[in-house]
């Protein structure tokens, strides 16, 4: 949707963030309770990815929303060449940062996602797009020790889930670099509604064929009958209509409140894990992860910015909001308040365990389930993992 047409709809910039804030938080936490309910994590990416090519091409004809495809230059050469090999990385980053749900909690899985600036900085340093100084050196020195000690006061610690969360991180470095490599070499610019249209297909088949290889046939689809197609529709808007906010977000605000509304968007993700699910937090994970998060807003922003950002979303929203002045600080101070209490409830069961509901790991079928195919090579034989196949 161009700029113009975003202008006539009237809507404060503040709706924006906190549509793309909903969405992308409520996708975490419904694809979280699907695998946790079913249990089919590759089938479900490739879903996603089936719905997402099936709207865009619809998009693309019925409305001016995907009109910023007709400014790539798109070939066949330009296709084989960025479309294809960037595609395979989305559907391994996809499927790996899926898979990650069936063995770690939604707040541990946030903090490790606190590691991503340093690995994406280390890829591009290798590529040679990224030429970084000592000083983003040390700042996500700070990011990386703050994830190592919120991995280290973690109570319900998983390797295979580790694994597939760095994995997930590692290829999605890999994608970002080989975009912002292409950006410069080719002037190939796309923001992510108009990269879905080009990469939607190729995920979807990929996805296709790696849910086949991973034991399409042992899947119980009994579980996939039980959740209902009208839930797994819903499922696969909530998925789109996040990629759909991030395009209307970009242009309302500034890089700095983007940065900041991804760490409160994280924030309120964690506290949102633990109300729901009643996840135990440590201490020592508290302390990691805010020190991980201070470190993110250093390198995205600098010392100087990062001074007077930790206010600034909410001056940006008293001076901006339409609402009126009597009720702004109210609204700000109950939200805080808020965030404040399911935090310290979240630290106040340091230490307990908690027993939900069971997950596709926690069950003798489950992990047979896991185990059959070649892209859980992590499995479980007599109570302990092992790698690769019996």
């Amino acid at each position: 949707m161009s700029t113009v047409a975003n202008s006539r709809l009237g809507l404060h910039p503040a709706f924006y963030i906190a549509s793309w804030i909903f969405f992308s938080n409520l996708t975490i936490l419904f694809n979280k309770w699907l695998l946790d309910d079913a249990g089919f994590p590759v089938i479900l990416t490739w879903w996603h990815m089936t719905f997402a090519t099936l709207a865009t091409q619809v998009l693309a004809r019925t409305t001016t929303i995907l009109d910023g495809r007709h400014k790539v230059k798109m070939t066949p050469k330009l296709y084989m060449k960025a479309v294809i090999p960037i595609g395979f990385l989305y559907s391994g980053s996809m499927v790996t940062s899926t898979l990650v749900y069936l063995y770690l909690s939604v707040p541990f899985i946030q903090m490790l996602k606190a590691a991503a600036p340093v690995v994406t900085l280390l890829v591009g340093w290798l590529w040679g797009v990224e030429h970084p100084t000592w000083l983003k050196f040390f700042y996500i020195t700070i990011i990386a020790l703050g994830v190592v000690m919120a991995s280290a006061g973690e109570i319900h610690f998983s390797w295979p889930g580790f694994v597939y969360q760095v994995a997930g991180i590692l290829l999605e470095s890999v994608r970002v670099t080989m975009i912002q490599s292409l950006v410069s070499a080719e002037g190939l610019s796309m923001d992510p509604l108009v990269s879905l249209y080009y990469y939607a297909p190729v995920c979807a088949v990929t996805n296709f064929v790696l849910s086949l290889a991973s034991g399409w046939s042992t899947i119980e689809w009994t579980h996939a009958a039980e959740v209902g197609f009208w839930m797994l529709l819903l499922n696969a808007v909530v998925a789109f209509l996040l990629n759909v906010s991030s395009v209307l977000l970009i242009g309302k605000t500034s890089g700095l409140i983007l940065v900041l509304t991804g760490i409160f968007k994280n924030i309120l993700l964690v506290v949102a894990a633990v109300a729901i699910w009643g996840t135990p937090i440590t201490s020592l994970q508290l302390v990691g992860y805010t020190l991980a998060l201070f470190g993110m807003l250093l390198y995205q922003s600098g010392w100087d910015e990062a001074k007077t950002s930790l206010t600034y979303p909410f001056q940006y929203i008293y001076q901006n909001t339409r609402l009126p002045p009597f009720s702004r600080k109210p609204w700000l101070g109950g939200a805080a308040f808020l965030i404040t209490l399911l935090l310290l409830l979240a630290w106040t069961r340091e230490g307990q365990t908690y027993h939900g509901q069971s997950s596709a790991t926690e069950t003798a079928e489950g992990i047979d389930r896991l185990s059959s195919g070649w892209l859980t090579w992590l499995h479980v034989k007599d109570g302990k993992w092992q790698i690769g196949s019996d």
